[in-house]
């Protein structure tokens, strides 16, 4: 399953809270969609400290980069990091 493939591909970032929500039905047979799913991602990590949120979302890019547009056409990322 994508998400579980997403999940793995991310561990890297040891996430606290790694939430992904797949809402690849809402998007069934829009143009320009290959069949690739649609998922919004939500993960919180020390990681991503003194990074901006593009670097952050580089680091997520990269690592599903070989994914899109096939497996994933569409892709929300809220990267965070812990509360202090």
């Amino acid at each position: 399953m994508t998400i579980d493939i997403i999940r793995n591909r991310l561990a890297f970032l040891k996430p606290i809270s790694l939430d992904i929500e797949d809402e690849s039905s809402l998007h069934r047979g829009h143009v320009g969609n290959t069949g690739g799913g649609h998922f919004n991602l939500v993960i919180i990590s020390e990681i991503f400290e003194n990074k901006s949120t593009m670097e952050r979302h580089r680091l997520v890019y990269s690592a599903l980069k070989d994914l899109i547009p096939k497996t994933i056409h569409a892709l929300s990322i809220k990267t965070l990091t812990p509360p202090k």
